[in-house]
C-alpha cells in the first residue's frame, strides 16, 4: 500500500521546501492556538507547538498517511523574537540584531496512521549579523519585505547580505523545514524519495 504525504501546514515556504524531495504530497492547515505559555522556554514552546499541529490533524488522514509538521521560533537572548508584521517592527528587530547572533529552532514530527510510529527532532541554526546601518536596513526592507518571517529577514533572497556567517547543520531549517532529518524520518517510515 503507498502512503500518502501530507504537509500539515499552509505556509507556501515549507511546501517549497518539501517539493524539493519530489514526493507528491498534498496540504492539510492545523488551527491552534500558537501562544507561548507563561515561563515556557523556546524548545519546549516548538516542541508543543509541532505535536499539537500533528495532533489537531490526525483525526483527518486515511489509514496509510504519513503527516509532517514543523514549527519554527528565532530567539534572540533567550526570548522569542515573532514575525515582524509591520516595518517599523522589522526595522527595530534588524537594528537590535546588528552585530549579534540569533539562533532559530525548527521542530519537525512526523507520524504514521498506519504504523502509528512518529518522530519529533529540534533543528538549531544561528544567523550572526554584521554590523548594519539604518539605511542598510531599511532598504533591505523595501526590497524583501520579510514581514511574514520570523527575525526579518529571508536567508534564501538578498537577508544573506545581512549575515556575517551561519552555523548549523541543516540550512533549510531556517526556511522553516529541516529536509536532512524530514528524509530521515520519512526513511525510516518506508518512505525513501530516492527509492
Amino acid at each position: 500500500m503507498t502512503q500518502k504525504l501530507i504537509l500539515g501546514s499552509s505556509s507556501k515556504y515549507r511546501q517549497s521546501l518539501l517539493k524539493r524531495l519530489q514526493i507528491p504530497f498534498t496540504t492539510l492547515s492545523p488551527d491552534i492556538d500558537e501562544n507561548q505559555l507563561p515561563d515556557e522556554t523556546p524548545e519546549n514552546y516548538i516542541e508543543r507547538i509541532t505535536k499539537a499541529k500533528a495532533e489537531a490533524l490526525k483525526s483527518k488522514l486515511d489509514d496509510n498517511s504519513i503527516l509532517i509538521t514543523s514549527d519554527q521560533c528565532a530567539t534572540f537572548d533567550g526570548i522569542i523574537i515573532g514575525k515582524p508584521l509591520t516595518k517599523q517592527k522589522a526595522c527595530e528587530q534588524l537594528q537590535s540584531f546588528s552585530g549579534k547572533t540569533v539562533t532559530f529552532l525548527t521542530g519537525l514530527f512526523t507520524y504514521s496512521s498506519l504504523s502509528l510510529q512518529s518522530r519529533y527532532t529540534l533543528s538549531e541554526f544561528k544567523v550572526s549579523f554584521r554590523e548594519l546601518s539604518i539605511c542598510e536596513i531599511e532598504r533591505y526592507i523595501d526590497l524583501e519585505s520579510p514581514l511574514d518571517c520570523a527575525g526579518s529577514f529571508k536567508c534564501e533572497g538578498l537577508g544573506v547580505a545581512l549575515f556575517e556567517k551561519m552555523e548549523g547543520e541543516d540550512p533549510t531549517s531556517l526556511v522553516g523545514l529541516p529536509l536532512i532529518e524530514t528524509c530521515k524520518s520519512l526513511r525510516q517510515l518506508d518512505m525513501n524519495p530516492l527509492a
